[in-house]
This record gives C-alpha cells, sequence and structure tokens, in this order.
C-alpha cells in the first residue's frame, strides 16, 4: 500500500494511493489501521464504505502528523562520512528530532532569521508499526510498517554550535517527510538497494544508493531498541549520503525561492519549496495535526 495523510477541515484523514486517486476509509484514524483492511487498490477488493477522491487539490500532511519519536542517525553512509572527514562509526550517531521541526510534503522549508545556513540531507525515513523493545536484528523488520522520504533539513551553524547536534537539526519546519507512507512489502527487505538522490532546482546534489548505509535498517532498530521502546508512528531518520551542501566548494545552502527534492527508488518523490521564516514568523508546522 501507498498511503496518503492529508488535512479535511483541520482534522487528519489517511487513505490508500491508486495513481491520481485516493481511496478514503471512515473509521482509520492512523496508517497502521490500513494496513490491517484489504487493500482497495487490489483488482479482486471489496471496496464497500471506502470513499474514492481525487488527490488533485488536497492538502497533504507527513504520512505519520505527529510521530511519538523522531529518532535522526548521523553519518550513516560511507561516502558522506569521508567528505566530512570523519571515521567510520562503530555506533550510530543518535539524535532526535521534534514534532515542530516537521513540515508536510509540498510546505516550505522556514530558512530561519537567524541563520543562511539551511541545508539539505535526502534521507530514507522508517515508519515503525509493531511495538519493538531488545529486539534482535534477525527480527528487526517485522517491527517495520514501511519507509517513507526525508528531507534532514539542518541550520549548519547552529548545528556546530557545540557537539551536539540538536539545536540546528531542530529549527521549525525544516524536516520534510512524505509524501506517503510505502509498505514493507512494497521495497526490497530494508529498503536495501534503493538509488536515493536529492536536487536543488533541479540540479542533482545527491546521488547515492540505501546499501552504502553503514548500519542498515534492521541493525538501527534493533540498536535503538535496546535502549527505548519503539513504537507505532515512531520515525527513524537513517541519514543522508554524500554531496550535502555544507562540504561543497563553495558551500551551497538553501536559499527562498529555491525548491529541493528528495526521491528515493520505489518509495517517491519529497518536493518543498523554501522561504523565508522572517523575525516574527508564527509557528507553520503545529497546526491541528
Amino acid at each position: 500500500m501507498r498511503i496518503l495523510c492529508f488535512d479535511d477541515s483541520g482534522v487528519p484523514r489517511f487513505g490508500v494511493r491508486s495513481g491520481e486517486r485516493i481511496h478514503v476509509h471512515p473509521d482509520a484514524a492512523s496508517p497502521f489501521e490500513l494496513t490491517d483492511l484489504t487493500d482497495p487498490t487490489s483488482g479482486d477488493s471489496d471496496r464497500t464504505g471506502w470513499e474514492e477522491r481525487s488527490i488533485a487539490g488536497l492538502t497533504l500532511l507527513p504520512p505519520v502528523p505527529r510521530p511519538g519519536k523522531i529518532v535522526c542517525i548521523g553519518l550513516n553512509y560511507r561516502q558522506h562520512a569521508a567528505e566530512g572527514g570523519n571515521a567510520i562509526p562503530d555506533y550510530p550517531a543518535v539524535f532526535l528530532r521534534s514534532t515542530t521541526s516537521l513540515l508536510a510534503p509540498g510546505a516550505a522549508m522556514l530558512r530561519p532569521a537567524c541563520s543562511d545556513k539551511l541545508d539539505y540531507e535526502a534521507e530514507l525515513a522508517v515508519v515503525i508499526g509493531v511495538r519493538a523493545a531488545r529486539v534482535p536484528v534477525a527480527a528487526a523488520l517485522g517491527h517495520v510498517a514501511g519507509y517513507a522520504c526525508f528531507n534532514d533539513g539542518s541550520v549548519r551553524d547552529y548545528q556546530r554550535k557545540s557537539s551536539q547536534w540538536t539545536i540546528g537539526k531542530n529549527f521549525d519546519a525544516t524536516g520534510a517527510f512524505g509524501p506517503e507512507l510505502v509498505t514493507a512489502d512494497e521495497v526490497p527487505a530494508g529498503a536495501r538497494g534503493l538509488r536515493i538522490v536529492s536536487r536543488v532546482n533541479g540540479t542533482v546534489m545527491q546521488d547515492s544508493n540505501t546499501d552504502d548505509m553503514i548500519f542498515d535498517v534492521a541493525t538501527l532498530v534493533s540498536v535503538l531498541s535496546q535502549a527505548m521502546t519503539l513504537e507505532p508512528g515512531d520515525v527513524i531518520a537513517t541519514g543522508t549520503p554524500a554531496g550535502v551542501g555544507y562540504a561543497r566548494n563553495p558551500p551551497l545552502f538553501l536559499r527562498p525561492g529555491d525548491r529541493c527534492e528528495v526521491e528515493i527508488e520505489g518509495i517517491g518523490v519529497l518536493s518543498n519549496g523554501v522561504a523565508d521564516a522572517g523575525p516574527d514568523e508564527p509557528l507553520r508546522s503545529a497546526r491541528s495535526w
């Protein structure tokens, strides 16, 4: 299934995508309730009770609007570690994002008034579907509901104000997520072998493959679950490939009017413009969703 979330008069609604149409079940209050139902897009499914709509005109939300946890992994692609002069880590670099840092597909990433160093990071997002506590690597993929695109927008000068990256990764409306949750059965196990690309104004900036990950999806789920219980709806952003803006010569940072895209093979394209937040910008990411 390819599951979308959209705003319906201030209420998040969930549906299954089929081309440019979406099948909405009135009782589904989360994407995981849809995965328990028969796929309405399959040829022999019973669509009784499903409402069909056009995607055109819908205001999309992140496929999980308010994750309980957004756990991010740094330096998880070999070539990205190398471009920053970092050794290959023997344990994942872990930091957290807040829900107020998220923005929807199609919405503008906000460059804060205090910095002109907003950077892009194409990432594979893993969405947990089954509670995971201290799970072994061999069983870890059974706890994954599916995958989505993520843009781990980073305010680089703030990221480097201390040894902790958290502040630079949590500015409002910098972490784009979506457009859809693609269930795990739609892609290779662990989302292995998928091309991952970022583009700024149509120019390819990052072009890699999830096989370049140092810690694969199963390992990340297992390692994280040793410390924290992963719950349905939690998101793991699995790190970014080489080609980020700060590592270029000269550095390339996002500016108002730019358009940034993240594309992952078999999962989709996440597209967001860029705008200045302004000194008195109200929080755009903390809507009713």
